[in-house]
């Protein structure tokens, strides 16, 4: 078993398993998502239909451990699943992320309770989670985060704010961090689950450029009480759960940027194929083809950097080369998706800058690739503090 998976992390050519996978949710995404996803984008409304087709194919369980009601599935094979959905529509593929990125602090730090208790409600797609680390002045600078989580005999008080989280509002679940010793900054920092219906209110939803069916808002925990038990690792371990969390959950970004980059590519080829100009489709033109080629290149690049990190999450980061493979594997990416729908737009020509086709919500879906979970600036700078110290 560990010679195949060093086989597989060495070559990363994907099994036939895989293969079988990637066709089959490929087919339930084309059949049972993308016919809404025009809609969802246009009306900013929940991708629901997505999100049902998704547990009907029971894939929020795919990266929950066997035990815990899952399927166990490694992350390549968690990778190819956000690439298929947000190949057709990168607001459903959040559904999927955003949970997973709620449960990955509990699957990791916390307690056996809390694990019975959440995980398989998430893994059946009863419950949706979000991740609350971000606030108005603490986004990149995490440690600058002002949310208290102050201890009151065998339970926390929670009090603050926090920005730009995704499924706020549709979520029954929210993983926050709060300071619980200000003095101490990062060192300071705890983690908490939070069911909703504590008291978490939604203040503001935004209206975004892309991921339009994916709410994005602040929340607000006005001392709102929450049990010892529910507290994930120990008192100030937050933000090593936090960085930790986001180091594997980066290259499932990255996922997601290849499969909107993809689909991009996609639709692009497929009108090239059917509109003529000079006599002739689009398609036989050299300098178009050559755009297209590129924009291939730069895919199959960042997919393969992508199946890398996960494969190293995979192996256990043997190496402690996660956090840079991590942080380059979204980089990449979340650039190359940004570079690929645009060069579709302009394949379109005035139909790709029109609602009539789906490549310009691909442009608008990937930007956000580039900001959140850490934005590409930051991602250099992980990049560059790892070669140079």
């Amino acid at each position: 078993m560990v010679q195949e998976r060093t086989h597989q992390a060495s070559t990363y050519a994907l099994s036939e398993d895989q293969e079988q996978f990637r066709a089959a949710v490929r087919q339930m995404a084309e059949e049972r998502i993308a016919p809404y996803a025009d809609r969802v984008d246009a009306d900013a409304t929940f991708p629901w239909d997505g999100f049902k087709a998704a547990v009907d194919m029971e894939l929020p369980a795919l990266g929950v451990p066997v035990e815990y009601g899952g399927a166990g599935a490694d992350h390549v094979t968690q990778a190819i699943m956000v690439e298929e959905l947000a190949r057709v529509c990168a607001s459903t593929s959040v559904t999927l992320i955003i949970s997973r990125l709620g449960m990955v602090p509990i699957m990791n730090w916390g307690s056996e309770e809390l694990k019975r208790r959440y995980v398989p409600r998430v893994a059946s797609g009863e419950v949706q989670a979000s991740y609350c680390l971000s606030e108005a002045d603490a986004g990149s600078d995490v440690a600058a985060m002002r949310c208290r989580a102050r201890r009151d005999g065998d339970s926390y008080v929670l009090s603050g704010s926090k920005y730009w989280i995704t499924n706020a509002g549709v979520s029954d679940t929210y993983t926050v961090f709060a300071t619980t010793d200000p003095d101490a900054r990062h060192r300071g920092i705890s983690c908490f689950l939070v069911e909703a219906d504590w008291g978490v209110r939604v203040a503001k939803l935004e209206s975004k450029m892309g991921l339009r069916g994916s709410p994005t808002g602040e929340i607000v925990l006005d001392d709102v009480r929450v049990p010892l038990v529910n507290r994930i690792g120990e008192e100030g371990q937050g933000f090593t759960i936090a960085m930790h969390t986001l180091d594997r959950s980066r290259p499932i970004i990255g996922a997601q940027a290849v499969g909107i980059a993809q689909g991009a590519l996609d639709r692009a080829v497929g009108y090239m194929r059917e509109r003529k100009a000079f006599g002739e489709a689009i398609a036989e033109f050299q300098g178009l083809r050559f755009m297209v080629a590129d924009m291939a290149m730069r895919i199959e690049a960042a997919r393969t950097l992508v199946y890398r990190a996960c494969s190293i999450i995979d192996a256990g980061d043997p190496n402690g080369e996660l956090t840079m493979v991590g942080a380059m594997a979204k980089c990449l990416a979340s650039d190359t998706a940004m570079s690929v729908t645009t060069d579709a737009v302009q394949l379109l020509g005035g139909y790709g800058y029109t609602k009539d086709f789906p490549v310009e919500r691909y442009m608008r879906d990937a930007k956000i690739t580039q900001i959140y979970e850490g934005t590409n600036q930051i991602q250099r700078v992980v990049i560059a503090k790892r070669l140079l110290g």
